[in-house]
């Protein structure tokens, strides 16, 4: 799903109802001045919802629910306690110590004075970030992951999204075991449509909507619980393309969700109220496929709720986001959170655009019409007045364009949705529509559910076509549809929208980490798009990625119960795939070798990561001397951690010495030394050598050389120095990349950590 940004709705429904209001005083006020002064004042009065962090009261966490909610309460305003209304939204009690409530700015500010509050702001509104891919991950081949994990029985998987449908095949709770003992959450929904014991819970926290049921009004929610954790569904496809049986990652783990987002966005008060619920509840995974810009992590409400998280032994998955193919477009950002590419897999959707002289352009196409004739038409390119609306085939941009029984070339881009495209062309009586991306989409081309037959081409193919068009005076052009190819030798490719690193907050720590299937991907809908078939949806996004990592790490979760949410997250990380189903390099939407601020780690390989043999482990405290590394003051780590902490007293860390299974670092003309300690989690007895590929123009020195580990569990360190070498070796390089890995001399294990330098 391509991310959008959107605006707070209930701002904007006031901004319209204060524009009203000055409309009516110019006229009913006895002077300019006056009618300023009273829009002023009605504008300050105008109820916003804050978060309010507070400073964690003596015996809190012993405090009952409504104790706590009661003691919230008392730190509003008083102006806020008068009102015939309830002011205070949410009170959260596992995140951080504090509450959302709605105030005035006027309030918000007196209540900024009161020694309790560490700070206070408005609500930010964060986006979503919008079958086949078991198999080509391999979990379908031989069986072991699934049968090692049991398909992620017992397992529970929490979803923070737009809600769900439960009533869809995927969420079938015919023959799952009951959900564990721990489990303490509960479902919202009617007798009608009600949970089972696949979908052991189901809440809103979405408010002043018509519905405050969790069910899913977008669609997103749906998609992205039936990646993680979806039943085995028969028959799956669409418009009976990418036909099969669907499924999660992990099949047979619970799904409990938390409907925090809808169309407009998602509120950050409901996010953190989510999140709060979920830890409660006893989630074991939790996904979320949203984000927004980078901040702070002492003002970033998911990094904040996920430390919660890990600290209560959770694993979390997040999305990288979508605004590749740029460099520093990363959401989620945080060390103790996954964060989480998009790449293709190796099935596509045929739609070829054929011309006239013969040539053929492959492209992706959802809706594949049977009475479509594959006859050349009249190719028009509307664009090539110079009309930009023409050229992006705008809404009513084509009235006056004649594409009667035509082939209309479409260009990506102008902030119009695909499918609206083509509903423009088959308005304007187009007959087919061949849509070409921009320059920097380049070859990532996606298989959309359009109106008409249609054909999604490369930018490379988009300017041929524009060449041929204008080569000739009678262009022709028509649409060959080919159905369902498997086999593409050079997938995984990232996905252009994939967000890029480096890291904006903590540059020291490489993201993303690991890039996984968000390309084209098919999963559940809450309505069927062809009555023929299951409720099916193919979509995009780093939001269709997140999830199959949080499938994946509740297999891990059910086959290593003992391992930390780092621990996992290493295994993730270090046996991820570096190349192609060609044996090459894994490449960009330019189908140029891909680097390090693209993949992380690089695509992930579930078989390798249940048995990696040595893992990066981190503890919840070792984050403590790296966050007052960043520069960040007592009360702002103290915010994160949810205790009192004093950074004078602990040994600070640069943020590269955190024992994270990557390097990123910033280098001039010094040396620098890091160490890294490993805990062995394959056999006992067991002997690992180094191998370096050391970045372009940095000399590197490993000691020592050689691990041996005498028992399971031993931990061992070594010391990494990165010595530069001469600048004139840097050529016109910014940055480089390199690796370490370790492998045992069984040659059993590979054990593979990435390499980023930027030179300043």
């Amino acid at each position: 799903m391509t991310e959008a940004k959107h605006g707070k709705p209930s701002n904007s429904m006031e901004l319209t109802l204060l524009l009203a209001f000055v409309f009516i005083l110019t006229f009913c006020a006895t002077s300019a001045q006056e009618a300023m002064e009273m829009v002023v004042e009605n504008e300050s009065n105008l109820l916003t919802t804050y978060i309010v962090y507070v400073q964690k009261p003596q015996g809190e966490d012993s405090l009952q629910y409504d104790d706590l909610h009661g003691w919230y309460n008392s730190l509003l305003p008083d102006s806020a306690k008068t009102q015939n209304q309830q002011r205070l939204v949410f009170s959260y009690r596992n995140v951080v110590s504090g509450f959302a409530a709605k105030l005035t700015a006027e309030e918000a500010k007196s209540m900024q004075r009161r020694e309790e509050v560490v700070s206070i702001r408005a609500e930010r509104i964060l986006s979503l970030h919008t079958t086949h891919s078991p198999g080509f991950m391999g979990l379908q081949t031989g069986f072991p992951l699934w049968r090692g994990s049991n398909y992620g029985k017992g397992i529970i998987v929490g979803v923070l999204d737009t809600g769900i449908n439960p009533s869809h095949p995927s969420f079938s709770g015919e023959g799952m075991p009951s959900p564990p003992a721990k489990w303490k959450g509960h479902c919202e929904f009617t007798k009608q449509r009600t949970c089972n014991n696949k979908l052991i819970g189901a809440r809103s926290f979405v408010k002043n909507s018509s519905r405050d049921l969790p069910f899913d009004d977008v669609g997103h929610g749906t998609h992205t619980a039936s990646t993680a954790a979806g039943r085995f569904v028969q028959g799956a496809s669409i418009f009976g393309n990418a036909n099969g049986t669907a499924s999660g990652m992990a099949p047979f783990a619970h799904l409990a969700i938390y409907k925090v987002c809808q169309l407009d966005g998602c509120y950050e008060s409901a996010i953190i109220a989510g999140m709060d619920a979920a830890i409660e509840d006893g989630v074991d995974i939790l996904s979320l496929s949203l984000g927004g810009p980078p901040f702070e992590f002492f003002e970033d409400s998911i990094a904040l709720g996920a430390f919660a998280a890990i600290r209560n032994g959770i694993f979390v998955s997040c999305s990288a986001g979508n605004e590749g193919p740029g460099y520093s477009t990363l959401s989620n950002e945080a060390p103790w959170i996954l964060t989480v590419g998009a790449s293709s897999i190796d099935r596509k959707i045929s739609a070829s655009a054929k011309l006239g002289n013969g040539k053929e352009f492959h492209g992706e196409s959802a809706f594949q019409p049977k009475d479509f004739a594959p006859m050349l038409l009249p190719l028009v390119y509307a664009g090539e007045n110079g009309n930009e609306s023409c050229a992006f085939c705008a809404p009513g941009s084509l009235e006056s364009v004649d594409v009667q029984g035509k082939v209309v070339l479409c260009e990506i881009g102008g902030d119009i949705a695909r499918i609206d495209k083509g509903q423009e062309v088959k308005k304007a009586g187009g007959a087919a529509m061949i849509l070409m991306n921009s320059e920097i989409r380049g070859y990532t081309t996606l298989a959309d559910p359009h109106v008409l037959p249609a054909a999604h081409v490369s930018y490379q193919a988009g300017l041929e076509i524009k060449e041929y068009i204008n080569s000739t005076s009678a262009p022709t052009a028509t649409v060959l549809f080919r159905g369902t190819i498997i086999g593409d030798p050079v997938a995984p490719v990232v996905a252009s929208f994939s967000s890029r690193g480096p890291n904006n907050v903590s540059p020291g720590i490489l993201k993303p980490d690991i890039i996984g299937p968000g390309l084209n991907i098919l999963a559940a809908w809450p309505v069927s798009l062809d009555h023929a078939f299951p409720p099916m949806n193919m979509i995009s996004g780093t939001s269709m990625s997140c999830p199959h990592l949080s499938g994946i790490a509740a297999l891990l979760k059910n086959s290593h119960p003992d391992w930390s949410p780092a621990a996992i997250k290493s295994a993730i990380m270090t046996t991820a795939h570096k190349a192609n189903l060609e044996g090459e390099p894994i490449l960009d939407q330019w189908l140029e070798p891909a680097d390090v601020f693209a993949t992380g780690s690089g695509h992930v390989n579930p078989l390798q990561a249940n048995d990696p043999g040595l893992i990066y482990d981190i503890e919840p405290n070792d984050y403590i001397p790296y966050l007052c590394g960043l520069g960040y003051t007592d009360k702002q780590v103290g915010t994160i951690l949810q205790q009192k902490v004093r950074c004078s007293e602990v040994k600070i860390i640069e943020e590269a010495q955190l024992n994270y299974p990557s390097f990123s670092i910033e280098m001039g003309n010094t040396s620098q030394s890091y160490t890294r300690t490993v805990t062995n989690v394959g056999p006992a007895n067991s002997t690992y050598v180094v191998e370096v590929e050391a970045p372009l123009a940095v000399e590197m020195s490993i000691s020592p050389a050689t691990l041996t580990f005498q028992e399971v569990k031993e931990k061992l360190t070594y010391l990494v120095e990165f010595i530069p070498e001469d600048e004139s070796l840097r050529g016109n390089n910014t940055f480089v990349q390199g690796s370490i890995k370790w492998v045992s001399l069984s040659g059993e294990y590979s054990v593979s950590i990435p390499i980023s330098v930027i030179f300043n």
